[in-house]
């Protein structure tokens, strides 16, 4: 009996591991109609993580064959993409920070966009939907549009640009501006894959 119970075991890790998500397909709206988001790199990170589409796995983003490392403060909130969004040949999703306690990498969230930063970096125009959790018991913020976030957090937009500008410095990153979840939301359908 436990030698059965032993390969009944090995069995189910085995059709587990098997069964692996391709986070990049799934929609980029959930069943509520809410936006989705994946999560890469958890928000107090300071290593930066990305999600290998071949592998199927949630792994180190390499900088010249070295992990890459934020050598300024951890990352403000949950990184990630937008799935079933490409923005450029080599597959990469939009780019989202959900603002929320942390989240393990796979995590897919049903969120609001409050906003977008526009970012530059060498001469190229770099979008990033800023959002928070659809469920409020979720939120750490009261804010489901730009207008509140502007008017009530302020101070986290700051936190964000300097962020932003600050955690890459070889990168030359120069913050551009901030646009509402309308231009968010124009951004996302953009970017969807038909």
């Amino acid at each position: 009996m436990k030698r059965y119970s032993y390969f009944l075991l090995l069995l189910l890790a085995f059709v587990v591991s098997a069964c692996k998500t391709d986070y990049t397909s799934l929609p980029t709206y959930s069943a509520n109609k809410q936006l989705q988001a994946v999560v890469e790199t958890p928000a107090g990170n300071t290593h930066k993580l990305v999600y290998d589409k071949e592998k199927q796995e949630f792994v180190p983003d390499l900088d010249a064959g070295h992990e890459r490392e934020v050598n300024f403060l951890p990352y403000p909130g949950n990184f990630g993409f937008i799935p079933s969004t490409e923005i450029d040949k080599n597959g990469r999703g939009l780019e989202v920070l959900v603002l929320s306690e942390r989240q393990e990498p796979g995590t897919d969230m049903e969120v609001i966009p409050v906003g977008l930063m526009q970012l530059e970096r060498g001469g190229e125009l770099r979008h990033i939907v800023v959002a928070v959790p659809a469920r409020p018991s979720e939120r750490q913020l009261d804010a489901t549009n730009y207008e509140n976030f502007s008017t009530k957090y302020p101070g986290a937009k700051a936190i964000l640009q300097i962020w932003f500008a600050n955690y890459n410095k070889a990168a030359g990153t120069r913050f551009v501006g901030w646009r509402d979840e309308k231009f968010a939301e124009k951004e996302i359908q953009r970017w969807m894959k038909l």
